[in-house]
């Protein structure tokens, strides 16, 4: 799992860079045609991201939000710990996750480094509402690493709300890690620990 986050995350981010499109274009075009765009645009940008790394924060905050439906993408990580929190304690969990992984992304932006991207043929019918978007990392010599990015339709348009990374889905990663902690420190618990992140990754 280590070994295919970073290029995950990566690959989130630039599937995140679509603009709102009709729920007729195909999952699999999207992701490609994204992600040629922003590589293009990282690669131009490259010179300046080293010298103000910081800038990469706001380019991946335009990029990520719009495609990710983190409020549904945070229901299925906190599963029925979802129903037990507070109405304050959700809209915390979604705003300190979405700045987890957006955070996370923008660091993997930094260290791309010209990894080679096949995408499988897309299997699901014309009228599915939710599809598995199948690519395959590699590069550096290492076995290919298979991404599949689970979307679903949401006001016509198409949302990512989960990743598989080497068959290990990052919503269940997440929910199995949260779920521990909670065990032990409770909701409140696990929240402050994603501030404490948060917060020192921002210094």
């Amino acid at each position: 799992m280590n070994r295919g986050l970073p290029i995950a995350a990566l690959l989130i981010a630039l599937l995140c860079t679509a603009p709102a499109q009709a729920a007729t274009v195909d999952p699999l075009q999207l992701v490609r045609s994204t992600t040629t765009q922003v590589l293009e645009k990282i690669a131009l940008q490259r010179e300046v991201l080293k010298q103000d790394p910081g800038l990469v924060y706001e380019t991946v905050n335009q990029l990520v939000l719009p495609r990710f439906d983190f409020d549904y993408m945070s229901r299925l990580v906190l599963g029925k710990y979802w129903l037990r929190a507070s109405e304050a304690q959700r809209e915390e969990f979604i705003v300190e996750f979405r700045e987890l992984l957006v955070r996370t992304y923008a660091t993997t932006l930094l260290n791309y480094s010209d990894q080679s991207i096949t995408y499988l043929p897309l299997r699901e019918s014309d009228k599915a509402t939710e599809v598995t978007v199948n690519t395959r990392i590699s590069g550096g010599g290492a076995p290919a690493i298979p991404i599949d990015y689970s979307l679903y339709l949401s006001g016509g348009e198409w949302k990512v709300f989960d990743v598989a990374i080497d068959n290990v889905s990052l919503v269940s990663q997440y929910r199995r890690s949260y779920a521990n902690h909670i065990k032990r420190y409770q909701i409140d618990g696990l929240l402050e620990r994603m501030r404490m992140l948060n917060t020192r990754n921002r210094e």
